[in-house]
């Protein structure tokens, strides 16, 4: 028996493939490029080529998207990030206190005492520090963004870099250039100024004990893991399959939630052939007058959901 997990977000669709001992047989990693339907059909192409035999127990979805991939896929839970990401940390480790997770468009902090989430934290409005604005200035100094990390860790002395603000943090970077400082330092001071605008914002207020876990993509960055460890005076892990937590958490619970119900809600991997298309109505039945999206496959609605009250979401639409 088999166990899915998906984790939508908004720049990347995480899919993974769980064994019966929760390790990831399968892990895929497709970019949403704001067409959520199509990048898990995309994902599903490819585990239909290679595991269309095998038996599937159970699925969990997370993410921003969570909601239209259950629908989309059948799942057997629907949780956010925050626990599929605790959940998978505990799994792997049972001592982790605290989990810094910075992905593509958001960055969150996970506090964890004695096995339970007890507080967390996620950034508001501001895009410093996350996956996308590291890409974009690995790309404005020509830097494989494989490579941007080790930059920072070849300096030996930091540059002090805005980091509240991501325009103000570009600006300040392209100064430095001005002035002549060399990549590496300006990079570890990019870094530097990253973690210390994470810390004094989502982190405000929350105690940071070790064992601490760095997930999300940007985890891969050196030079943060490195900055943390600077700034907190612990050492801090980056789980081997750091880049998918939430999707191997999602699948954990998907599991958990199957064996509860005695049966899984997957539709199977066919979907990946099916016809999907999304349209949108505004209920008037009341004064919220609530944006609802219904899912249409095969020329069949499916489903729908976006409305506060639950009318429309906690029934298949025919």
């Amino acid at each position: 028996m088999h166990y899915l997990g998906v984790d939508v977000g908004s720049v990347s669709t995480n899919i993974v493939l769980l064994d019966e001992e929760m390790d990831v047989v399968e892990k895929i990693y497709l970019r949403t490029k704001g067409s959520p339907i199509k990048a898990v059909q995309d994902g599903f192409k490819i585990l239909k080529a290679n595991y269309n035999d095998m038996k599937i127990g159970g699925v969990g979805t997370t993410g921003s998207g969570r909601h239209i991939a259950s629908t989309l896929i059948g799942a057997d839970a629907v949780k956010n990030e925050i626990t599929a990401h605790a959940v998978a940390a505990l799994e792997i480790d049972k001592d982790v206190k605290t989990i810094i997770e910075i992905g593509g468009q958001d960055s969150k902090i996970i506090i964890l005492r004695n096995g339970v989430v007890s507080d967390f934290g996620m950034n508001t409005v501001c895009a410093a520090g996350t996956g996308s604005f590291i890409d974009r200035q690995a790309e404005r100094l020509e830097i494989p963004i494989e490579e941007f990390g080790d930059y920072a860790l070849e300096s030996n002395t930091t540059v002090r870099i805005a980091g509240r603000c991501a325009v103000f943090a570009e600006s300040d970077m392209i100064h430095k250039q001005q002035l002549g400082y060399n990549k590496s330092d300006i990079i570890r001071g990019l870094c530097d100024a990253l973690v210390r605008n994470y810390l004094n914002n989502v982190g405000k207020g929350k105690e940071v004990l070790p064992k601490i876990f760095f997930q999300g993509g940007v985890a891969a960055n050196k030079g943060i893991k490195k900055a943390f460890e600077n700034a907190l005076s612990y050492e801090v892990f980056v789980p081997e399959h750091y880049n998918v937590m939430g999707s191997i958490g999602a699948a954990i619970i998907g599991r958990e939630s199957a064996e509860k119900l005695g049966m899984t809600k997957f539709k199977g991997f066919n979907l990946a052939e099916s016809k999907f298309t999304s349209t949108s109505f505004e209920c008037n039945d009341c004064t919220n007058r609530c944006e609802v999206v219904k899912i249409n496959e095969n020329n069949n609605d499916i489903g729908c959901f976006g409305d506060r009250c639950g009318k429309w979401s906690h029934k298949i639409v025919m």
